[in-house]
């Protein structure tokens, strides 16, 4: 009986491979089978067209995709007490509309005068350019705490500045903008997720371990993000944004000095 049961299963697991292509554990809709987008898991990105947002995994439709591992770097984002209240942000679509630049460049058009712009000088050059100036106490830009606009990068690079600009001296809370990305508080995933959604390369928050698989892997043109299961932050355009090293409370996450990218997974998004 046993032989016979054992010539049964061979006999399934022939027709399962014929039919179906396997016979192991795979289920539909399983991670790797349903991945698609940036976040296949082959990592074959597919570069979207300009102002396509991408559902990040965070709404696969796991109750508890949206939490947040503990940032071991909270103590230098100046978390906020519970006596702070501050407005609630507008939008990411709406803060990335804050742009200065009528008429910018579209993605392709960048992308053809890529091999002219690699001699353009690096891209931290751009901070020492504008000669940011820190907030004592921290690194935190000063003035109003945003930078410019830059106008000779994509549209998409525009927008996500323009939405880093519109958080940018919101107090830190610990899951702030996991919920929801109109929020009056920000931890580190919830603000770089805010500011990718502003260029729509985002279309949910994202946890900083869900950001390490955003994009697809290596340092970015414009956009790099680095993240791992606690902690995450990008540069865009060569400056620093980040929660942790801020100068204060309400002080800026643009920051004048890079900071140590040890132990960080390093994204960006195809053609940034």
């Amino acid at each position: 009986m046993r032989l016979a049961a054992k010539a049964t299963g061979g006999l399934g697991c022939l027709l399962a491979v014929v039919l179906l292509g396997g016979c192991g554990e795979a289920r539909v809709g399983s991670p790797a089978t349903a991945a698609t987008g940036v976040k296949r898991a082959s990592n074959q990105a597919v570069d979207p067209k300009p102002g396509e947002g991408v559902v990040g995994s965070a709404t696969n439709g796991s109750p508890d995709s949206t939490k947040e591992a503990a940032d071991p770097l909270e103590a230098d984002s100046y978390p906020a007490p519970a006596s702070v209240k501050h407005v609630s942000a507008a939008t990411p679509s709406k803060a990335g509309e804050a742009i200065v630049a009528a008429g910018a460049p579209s993605n392709a058009e960048i992308r053809s005068e890529l091999a002219q712009m690699r001699a353009v000088q690096s891209s931290d050059s751009r901070a020492h350019k504008l000669d940011l100036t820190p907030v004592p106490g921290g690194e935190s830009v000063g003035g109003a705490g945003i930078i410019p606009i830059p106008t000779g990068v994509p549209e998409v690079v525009q927008k996500v500045i323009a939405g880093a600009n519109e958080i940018a001296d919101f107090p830190y809370v610990y899951g702030g903008g996991h919920a929801s990305f109109v929020d009056n508080a920000y931890d580190c995933s919830g603000s770089v997720s805010y500011a990718l959604a502003a260029g729509g390369l985002l279309g949910a928050p994202e946890t900083s371990g869900e950001l390490e698989h955003w994009g697809v892997p290596g340092p970015g043109r414009y956009i790099t993000v680095l993240a791992n299961a606690g902690h995450t932050y990008m540069y865009v355009d060569g400056i620093l944004y980040d929660t942790a090293g801020r100068s204060g409370v309400y002080a800026s996450r643009w920051q004048v000095a890079p900071t140590n990218n040890a132990g960080y997974v390093v994204r960006h998004w195809p053609g940034l």
